[in-house]
């Protein structure tokens, strides 16, 4: 069905917004899907957060004029379903991830970053892990060295707890034989004393009988 003046402008002025606010442009030839399975590539297209629509190529080219996306008009030929997305994969890989299990969803090209991108290049560009992937990804990488840094933390204090009993149960050890050499000295001391007494008492004894 055709389009009149006004349509087409709003049609172009709904892509031209979306053009705007994305950074992928894939594109695929549909001709041979049924409608059941457009469905079905619309809805994943809409969880992705992928602005997919089926577009006059006239029109997407005038809406593209002077973006990044101008790049990818030759490739604009044939019935096309054309796939926008904000994120820098999402377009790509809900189209060739369609396509792999349908043959008769074929990729064209696309865009990206200013780039005209061919088949392969979708293909290649749908690869790459999401930013929800990588973002993950980079937060694991973070988290394992503070992790082991932690683990090893955790097992010098507990060795550390271990060994603490230990090392103020051997100073009292080493000093309870200690009480009973002291209090055998102490107790030596007066046997000498009476010893010595004694022999003075002798000696002077001995010292009078000579005198006398």
């Amino acid at each position: 069905m055709s389009l009149n003046k006004s349509e087409k402008q709003t049609v172009v002025a709904d892509v031209s917004a979306q053009v705007a606010r994305s950074q992928t442009l894939a594109l695929a030839e549909y001709r041979g899907l049924t409608v059941e399975h457009l469905n079905v590539l619309r809805k994943q297209a809409r969880d992705k957060g992928v602005y997919l629509h089926v577009l006059k190529n006239t029109l997407a080219r005038r809406a593209v004029a002077g973006t990044p996306f101008e790049v990818a008009s030759e490739s604009m030929v044939g019935p096309l379903i054309y796939g926008f997305s904000e994120d820098a994969v999402a377009a790509a890989k809900v189209i060739a991830d369609f396509a792999k299990g349908n043959d008769k969803l074929v990729i064209k090209g696309g865009a990206y970053a200013g780039k005209a991108l061919n088949a392969d290049g979708v293909k290649s560009l749908a690869s790459v892990p999401s930013k929800e992937v990588l973002l993950a990804q980079l937060l694991g990488l973070m988290q394992s060295p503070v992790s082991r840094i932690a683990r090893v933390l955790a097992a010098i204090a507990e060795k550390r707890a271990k060994a603490a009993p230990a090392a103020e149960a051997a100073p009292a050890a080493e000093a309870a034989p200690a009480a009973p050499a002291r209090r055998r000295r102490r107790q030596a001391r007066p046997r000498r004393g009476a010893d010595h007494r004694r022999l003075s008492a002798c000696a002077w004894r001995a010292a009078v009988d000579c005198g006398g």
